[in-house]
């Protein structure tokens, strides 16, 4: 699985421009699905068969990434920008960016307190002497992400775009694992969920599940003075009690934790006081749907270095691999 995170992690995929991870992971896919999928908004559906007797379970990863569009380019060549997605202000200054067409940019800052700073006044610097010149490299309107190389400490990595690639990897290890899996599953790696979870709610009105399960990156609370939160790397799977987008179906929580158990699969439980999933959506889907989520502790998260511990990503993998074949018709 880490040179799985390390492809997808240093591919190109902000929001509504995911093609390039799409065909990476159906290159991955092709050869253990059953049938594999792109809908319209352009979500991948990647599909395993399971048992007459077995239910129909959604399982989604996004694909996108945080990012940034261009908004303005000055006379001098100088480059404005909106955000794509929630991105961090202190984050960025003397960071690069990367343009789909390879080329590279600084972000810096114009002159003032920091306390001051806000995204109107930082500008990207992309070598250009004029505007003229910066045209003929990058256009208005046109999308960038971080530039930051994978790292490999041993059993804690780092990447841009953790959030949520190191999801989509656990999915893809689970859909390798499944060979005749009891229930039907549906391995959708979703597009625009850093702009609102779009994917995830258009795939599942289409699939119609009888359970959806959201993978995706969590925060933690285990860094020097950091927000009280009782989770941590290297502590197992977090299971979702609450986010601001989802209340996880108390029976789907019982569920996963009775797997966790069970199987003796590291886990801890997860409230997030901000921020949400593609369960947000999935679970307000026609007349709703059970649903909750797993999630990989990640620290630095929506930053160009985001830090998981891959010992709980492989925890990850166990858990859904064990949801895959879990009897699920007297629950819901």
């Amino acid at each position: 699985m880490r040179g799985t995170i390390q492809q997808l992690t240093e591919a190109f995929g902000p929001s509504g421009y995911e093609d390039e991870i799409t065909h990476l992971i159906k290159a991955i896919a092709k050869d253990y699905a059953d049938e594999i999928a792109v809908d319209t908004l352009g979500n991948l559906i990647v599909t395993k068969k399971g048992r007459e007797q077995g239910k129909r379970i959604m399982f989604a990863a996004h694909m996108d990434e945080i990012g940034i569009i261009v908004t303005h380019i000055n006379k001098e060549g100088f480059l404005r920008f909106a955000g794509v997605g929630g991105i961090g202000i202190a984050t960025l200054v003397g960071n690069r960016v990367r343009f789909q067409n390879g080329t590279l940019g600084v972000i810096y800052r114009e002159k003032g307190e920091w306390k001051d700073l806000t995204l109107d006044k930082l500008y990207i610097d992309i070598g250009a002497e004029n505007k003229e010149e910066a045209e003929t490299k990058v256009q208005l309107g046109d999308f960038a992400v971080f530039q930051r190389e994978f790292a490999d400490l041993g059993n804690r990595l780092i990447a841009k775009s953790m959030d949520d690639r190191v999801g989509c990897a656990v999915l893809l290890e689970v859909l390798k694992r499944s060979k005749n899996p009891l229930n039907t599953l549906y391995f959708v790696f979703t597009t625009q969920e850093e702009v609102g979870l779009r994917g995830a709610r258009t795939a599942a009105y289409g699939l119609d599940p009888d359970l959806g399960i959201a993978l995706d990156v969590t925060l933690t609370g285990d860094m020097p003075e950091a927000q009280r939160m009782d989770v941590s790397l290297g502590k197992g799977a977090a299971i979702k009690v609450r986010d601001s987008s989802l209340i996880a179906h108390p029976k789907v929580k019982e569920l996963l934790v009775d797997l966790a158990e069970a199987n003796k699969i590291p886990y801890q439980l997860e409230v997030l006081e901000r921020g949400g999933t593609d369960a947000g959506a999935i679970h307000l889907t026609r007349e709703g749907i059970p649903a909750g989520a797993i999630s990989i502790p990640t620290r630095y998260v929506h930053s160009p270095s985001e830090m998981i511990d891959l010992r709980d990503a492989e925890a990850c993998v166990d858990l859904v691999f064990a949801l895959t074949e879990r009897e699920l018709g007297g629950i819901f």
